[in-house]
């Protein structure tokens, strides 16, 4: 795959990825089990904060692993989603999940910049999408984005001082 892509789209996946993190990062901790939706102070888990970020981390390392159905994260994670019925076993801290985001950002980096022509082409097929290799990371840029908004979009209606500024390409390592 031709260096000029590889270091184009490492330098957007990695600037959506910073501002992931950006938004991660300003949510006070008071926020932290809040929905993202719902205003019933028994909402479900799945609508948290921390439990977005969680989403967002498996499956980005999962598109990332360009892993089968039998994937599973890093412990003490694990690849559960709700709406299977089940939960994770307690909430991750804001720590636990930017020391995932970190790896899951270097694999990123790594994944891209070592991508071959072979590699990008791959057809990976999880039953409700095939898509190449490279574009399925298109993809997961997207997803990753979608929730950097989200997450900035809430702390900015919740607190007074946040606001998220524009990252147009990955930060330096």
């Amino acid at each position: 795959m031709d260096n000029v892509w590889k270091t184009g789209l490492w330098q957007q996946f990695g600037a959506a990825i910073d501002m992931f993190e950006a938004s991660v990062r300003a949510c006070p901790d008071e926020l932290w089990e809040a929905s993202l939706s719902l205003p019933d102070p028994q909402q479900p888990m799945w609508s948290q904060v921390w439990y977005t970020v969680l989403h967002v981390l498996k499956w980005l390392d999962r598109y990332l692993e360009g892993a089968s159905l039998s994937y599973m994260p890093p412990l003490p994670f694990q690849f559960i989603e709700i709406d299977g019925g089940l939960e994770p076993e307690r909430v991750y801290t804001k720590q636990e999940l930017l020391t995932y985001l970190a790896q899951c950002r270097e694999k990123c980096r790594a994944t891209i910049l070592n991508m071959t022509d072979e590699r990008a082409q791959e057809i990976l097929d999880y039953g409700w999408m095939a898509l190449p290799f490279a574009e399925l990371q298109m993809y997961s840029m997207r997803h990753v984005q979608e929730h950097a908004a989200q997450l900035s979009l809430f702390i900015g209606q919740h607190t007074q001082s946040h606001t998220l500024d524009w990252i147009s390409i990955a930060k330096s390592d």
